[in-house]
This record gives C-alpha cells, structure tokens and sequence, in this order.
C-alpha cells in the first residue's frame, strides 16, 4: 500500500510540475510599453499633403495578448484623394515562433498590412514591412521625445532606396 501510495505521489507531482513555469518569461511588451495611453496628433510633413488632428490610443487587450491602436479624428483637411474619413485597426503581436513580435494594420481602403517589429533604441519602435512582396514597402516610426509622441508613416517604391514620408505627426500624452 505505502508504495502505491509513493508512486501516485510520484506521478502526480510530475504532472504538476510539468505544467508549473519554472522560471517567469519576459514581458513581451516591455519595448513598446512607452506607447500605451492616449495620445494627441497633429499632421504636420508628409507627402499626402493634409492637416488632421485627433487621437489614438495604444493599449493591451485580449488578456494583454495583443496591443491595439484605436485613433478618432476630430478634423481633417486634405487633397481630393485624401482619405478624410480614414479609419484603421493596428495590432501587434508575439510572434507564435518565438521570433519577437510581429503587427498587423487593416484600414477601410481595403489596405492590409503585415509588419515585423523592431526596437533598437528606448522608447523607439519601428514596424516594418517585408519588401519582398509586390508594391511598395512600408515603414511605420514612433519616438517618444521630452513627453511628445512622434510617429511616421513612411514608404518606398520598388526600385528606389530611401523611404519617403506619406504622413508624420506628433503629440502629447492626454
């Protein structure tokens, strides 16, 4: 009986043993963690040539699976093939491989965008996308300087070698 007894004791603990963390794995957010709150924009440079203002707001969801970028525009003016009504969803994501965090970005122009993510510097993010696939190649920039929120969206043509910048703007923290 007692050996019966040692071996399911044996077994059981091996079972939860298994499925306890041995060790706590890092934040998978701590890069982009300067970016979560709500933040006020301003256009102010680009080639899309329009004034916007409004905000956006970055922030964990689906049990901090995601971080999702939620904007509201309060006033637009721009060219006649300028996208006042713009709307778009912006998550970033771990990578299921193991390979950082990856993002994703659909906008009602039908744009669908998959970036990899990088963040060599504090309070810095690049999102970039794969500049295999056909069409131009894009790049979304945020820094955040002296509590002001800088962000880029940049694109590159096939065929030339720098990135030009399609919209930037800046803002405060709310």
């Amino acid at each position: 009986m007692p050996k019966r007894l040692i071996i399911s004791m044996t077994i059981c603990w091996t079972l939860f043993a298994q499925n306890t963390p041995t060790t706590r794995s890092p934040d998978p957010w701590q890069s982009l963690r300067f970016l979560i709150g709500t933040w006020q924009a301003r256009t102010q440079g680009g080639t899309a040539d329009a004034t916007a203002t409004g905000t956006y707001t970055f922030r964990l969801e689906l049990r901090d699976h995601v971080l999702a970028r939620h904007a509201a525009s309060t006033g637009c003016q721009g060219p006649t093939d300028f996208d006042c009504d713009h709307g778009d969803i912006f998550y970033a994501y771990p990578d299921l491989s193991g390979q950082g965090l990856k993002a994703i970005y659909f906008d009602n122009e039908g744009h669908a965008i998959h970036y990899a993510v990088t963040s060599s510097l504090p309070d810095s993010v690049v999102f970039l996308s794969d500049p295999s696939l056909p069409g131009p190649q894009f790049r979304l920039k945020y820094e955040l300087r002296e509590g002001v929120l800088y962000g880029k969206f940049q694109l590159r043509v096939p065929g030339q070698n720098d990135f030009k910048s399609y919209l930037e703007w800046s803002g405060p923290k709310k």
